[in-house]
């Protein structure tokens, strides 16, 4: 299965635990498709909602994912609420920041101190992606954490830190 960095943690959770592996590519469907195409792989998609389906197409097609989810459902003699139990979601939080310029992440002194925190708090509980945009001016800080608590303080840590490094820049 493909994915990208923005599918939630609880996701590569259930598919390790299925047996299932996971290649995880960067956002955008192109780099899913040449996943699917390089791994030889028939299943993959996006957080919004695009689900490909490479033994049929090479794009997201709500139909297609309709009828292929039905034929599961069918299959497995399952209720979509059934199929959904196999997944616990991790609390997740994508907070999107304005921003005028697109600064190097390595030059927000504030931002990687906060992260280097993150990352020895985090282990193996929860993770952190900040990046940017690739079609507007906005930074995007997603935090996801096995507890929501966890995930409300490091999005505001974030974010916070993000502030005080473009206010300085100013």
């Amino acid at each position: 299965m493909v994915c990208t960095v923005m599918s939630n943690l609880g996701l590569h959770e259930s598919m390790r635990h299925a047996g299932i592996g996971v290649v995880t590519t960067p956002v955008s469907d192109r780099y899913v498709i040449e996943a699917l195409r390089k791994d030889g792989l028939s299943f993959g998609g996006e957080n919004s909602g695009h689900l490909i389906f490479a033994d049929y197409a090479t794009t997201g097609d709500g139909i297609l994912s309709a009828l292929q989810v039905l034929r599961m459902m069918r299959n497995k003699g399952a209720t979509l609420a059934d199929l959904a139990q196999g997944m616990q979601e991790y609390p997740q939080s994508l907070v999107n920041m304005k921003v005028k310029a697109k600064v190097a992440l390595e030059k927000l002194s504030r931002l990687q101190e906060t992260l280097a925190k993150a990352d020895a708090a985090f282990g193996q509980t929860g993770r952190h992606l900040i990046r940017y945009s690739g079609t507007e001016n906005k930074l995007r800080i997603l935090v996801e954490h096995r507890e929501q608590g966890e995930v409300d303080r490091w999005s505001k840590l974030f974010a916070d830190a993000v502030m005080a490094d473009f206010a300085d820049l100013a």
